[in-house]
């Protein structure tokens, strides 16, 4: 197959990663550093298996900036780019997507186009209509920053959304739900074929409830520390329950990243005219947590607070809507100084706090440094350490 993958962050290049051990794949951008390190197979995100895949596999991936080249002998489209909800317009922004439907369109009508990005629920509907393009399909994807091929690899199930009641579009799904199974290295891989709309409802009822489970333990924690008990020995207890299990129970100062925050607010206001309570109370929750968060670091009367890592999870160079940026600025707010210890960051500045690049020097002189996720670099100065992660997990 001829699969050309248009967008090159975690979904876009993992993906490619994993279809160019079987297939021809040339994944187009539009920035030209990106597309010159992945045709010299240097991975441009942070993820252990994508490097590893760089170097020992002979991958049948190219890069390029020359989209219409690209589409013209494209069997497959997966469009990879990035969109984000605005909650404030109530808007989501989908232009990257319906430029690359529409140039598809134009240049190889024939193509069978994938979105991968995060789209609103009955957007597919729709963009198939504007465009009078029926070759279109949405698979969701279920990855995590840092983790987003092996994730791949070891998928927790394939979902494609199409017409059910069109055999060619039938098959065209499952063409592309086997060429998934046949990159991964996990084995009897659950596939299920739905509606366009209840492919995107999957996608964003997913992570809302993972942002829910997230919220539940922040909230247990943040109840165990105002009450001075054992975080830890509670959540273990709970989490025996084989109904609960262990996963996603480490508290954090929120939820962020690329997804949860966006798609929590996206169904948040698909439900508009449906009763809910819940939806609303997940949005609020991790509001609530930074305001608590702030306030017990506001109550040790710090001078200067040092943030330690901007990034949301362990092994990640992503800070895209990490929580520790709303807790900042709470901190700020209050007219407290703020300096940043952040490797992935070359600016000298962000949001008008220092960044330091010596990591002596910023334990030296923070009052106290708050951690999302521990890191032996900081052992040393424990006392100085605020954070909520108990397990040194993500």
């Amino acid at each position: 197959m001829n699969i050309v993958i248009s967008g090159t962050g975690y979904v876009g290049l993992s993906i490619a990663t994993l279809l160019s051990q079987n297939n021809q794949v040339i994944a187009v951008d539009l920035i030209e550093d990106k597309v010159n390190m992945i045709n010299k197979r240097i991975s441009p995100i942070q993820d252990d298996e994508i490097e590893r895949f760089f170097n020992e596999k002979n991958l049948n991936l190219i890069a390029t900036l020359n989209a219409t080249d690209a589409y013209k002998m494209a069997d497959f489209v997966v469009v990879a780019t990035p969109t984000n909800y605005d909650s404030q317009k109530n808007y989501f922004d989908t232009s990257s997507v319906e430029s690359v439907i529409e140039d598809v369109t134009r240049i190889n009508p024939k193509a069978i186009i994938i979105i991968k990005s995060t789209i609103p629920v009955g957007y597919t509907e729709c963009i198939r209509e504007k465009t009078g393009n029926k070759n279109i399909l949405f698979s969701p994807e279920f990855l995590r920053e840092s983790k987003a091929l092996h994730d791949n690899l070891y998928p927790s199930r394939i979902i494609v959304g199409t017409d059910l009641n069109d055999s060619k579009l039938v098959e065209a799904a499952k063409i592309f739900a086997n060429l998934l199974k046949e990159g991964a290295l996990k084995k009897d891989i659950e596939v299920r074929y739905t509606g366009f709309t209840e492919a995107e409802a999957i996608k964003l009822f997913a992570n809302t409830y993972l942002a829910l489970r997230v919220s539940f333990f922040n909230e247990l924690d943040t109840y165990a520390e105002l009450r001075e008990l054992n975080t830890s020995q509670i959540i273990e207890g709970v989490c025996l329950d084989p109904r609960i299990g262990e996963h996603y129970n480490n508290p954090s100062f929120g939820y962020g990243g690329y997804c949860l925050p966006k798609d929590t607010k996206q169904l948040l206001a698909n439900y508009e005219d449906v009763p809910q309570n819940l939806m609303s109370a997940i949005v609020d929750a991790n509001r609530t947590r930074k305001d608590h968060i702030a306030d017990m670091i506001i109550r040790r009367n710090p001078k200067i607070v040092g943030i330690y890592r901007l990034t949301m999870k362990m092994d990640s160079d992503n800070f895209r809507q990490s929580a520790i940026q709303g807790v900042m600025k709470r901190i700020k707010a209050k007219g407290i100084e703020i300096v940043l210890y952040e490797p992935a960051m070359n600016e000298d500045f962000f949001f008008n706090s220092k960044v330091i690049k010596d990591l002596n020097e910023f334990k030296q002189i923070s009052d106290i440094i708050v951690v999302n996720r521990l890191s032996d670099e900081i052992k040393d100065v424990e006392e100085k350490v605020y954070t909520r992660d108990l397990f040194s997990r993500d």
